[in-house]
């Protein structure tokens, strides 16, 4: 009898610490998966403000730079690359230290071939793209350029569909159709442009048009192959291999800007260009220098919100922003908002927003799912103990 009793006891025992012990996890565990998806958006929302903000002071100083007597479409491109020593203090910082060089030492010579090949094709695409930008906002006023420049969320999603199996729902669709009209409005709204009916003001603007769409599809190609070459080639989405490619693609794409500025005999007129800014010289200097940490600021907060989200999702709030900068550019340029610019602007916001209610609908799905899957979980655990 004290042996059953005994037994008893120990049984009860068991089961007041299997319980207790679930508990204490259930309990730990709440906090902790609340805690890491606060500091998650914490992180989201700081790249969000880094892209948004870069984004528009960038163009602004670029514009700034041909309004008031800049001419090189080099050096454009060259200031939009050459800031990004900036992010190398990142690798100072504590949680850098444990993975210094992984990228590089835990894999095989084939796997760096191929990272070396694909940073290659990186930089490249980034330097013409970069060229191409520059020479979009050299020829067009900022609301068109921006405006225009909403149609890399199309051309994103298109490249995404094919690298990252993006699937194309209702919503989406919805969004890349309202941002393709959005663009293709402006490209009719010639005639309301100052001296539109001038042939010269005509050509630059059909060049303008042609250079910033290219610009819009190369940087959808970017993100789409970065966030592919992160996820498929490297396997390891962490920020510090995010980093190692966005120095190694910037440091060759500087090196032929560089080469650019030199062979085009560009650099040869800088000088008398700093002395005919109309601002001064050290204006001159300063809005060269702003661009190039605005764009820095830019490139961190995409290449934050492709690790954290995706591209498409980095690439929509980029769209977010640019109509922004129309907005600042009637108060720092003077420049007048049509008709259609209007609508333009009001169907770009609509895009967003239908994109983004399509990635609420899949965070809830996403969260639904994985209770469902929890609650199954602890029922099977709670039949086996049971059963037990």
């Amino acid at each position: 009898m004290e042996k059953d009793d005994h037994l008893k006891l120990k049984i009860m025992a068991k089961e007041v610490n299997f319980v207790g012990s679930n508990s204490n996890n259930k309990f730990e565990s709440i906090p902790s998966s609340r805690g890491r998806k606060y500091f998650q958006w914490l992180r989201v929302i700081c790249y969000v403000f880094l892209l948004i903000s870069g984004q528009a002071s960038a163009v602004l100083l670029g514009r700034l730079y041909f309004a008031k007597g800049g001419n090189s479409n080099w050096m454009a491109t060259l200031v939009q690359l050459v800031g990004f020593p900036i992010l190398l203090p990142y690798y100072c910082f504590a949680g850098r230290k444990s993975e210094l060089s992984t990228t590089f030492s835990n894999s095989s010579p084939k796997s760096l071939l191929i990272l070396v090949l694909v940073s290659i094709f990186l930089g490249i695409v980034l330097v013409v793209d970069c060229f191409l930008y520059s020479v979009g906002l050299s020829y067009l006023p900022i609301s068109t350029y921006s405006l225009i420049s909403a149609s890399q969320l199309a051309f994103n999603a298109f490249f995404s569909f094919f690298l990252n199996s993006q699937k194309f729902t209702p919503f989406i669709v919805n969004s890349l159709v309202l941002l393709t009209i959005s663009s293709t409005l402006v490209a009719f709204n010639d005639d309301s442009e100052e001296g539109a009916h001038d042939i010269s003001s005509k050509r630059k603007f059909v060049i303008g048009f042609i250079c910033t769409v290219a610009a819009s599809a190369l940087y959808g190609l970017l993100l789409s192959v970065t966030q592919f070459v992160i996820a498929k080639v490297l396997k390891r989405e962490t920020f510090s291999v995010v980093i190692d490619i966005t120095i190694l693609e910037s440091l060759l794409a500087t090196s032929i800007s560089l080469v650019g500025l030199i062979a085009s005999g560009e650099w040869k007129d800088l000088s008398n260009e700093m002395y005919a800014f109309r601002l001064g010289k050290v204006s001159y200097v300063m809005t060269l220098v702003g661009t190039s940490i605005s764009w820095q600021a830019f490139f961190l907060g995409t290449i934050g919100l492709i690790l954290e989200m995706s591209s498409l999702f980095s690439n929509a709030i980029s769209v977010l922003g640019l109509p922004i900068v129309p907005i600042l550019a009637v108060f720092f340029f003077k420049e007048k908002m049509y008709g259609v610019k209007v609508i333009s602007l009001l169907l770009a916001i609509w895009g967003f927003i239908s994109y983004v209610y399509q990635d609420y609908l899949d965070s809830y799905n996403s969260k639904t799912h994985n209770e469902n899957a929890n609650g199954e979980n602890r029922a099977s655990q709670e039949e086996d103990t049971s059963s037990a």
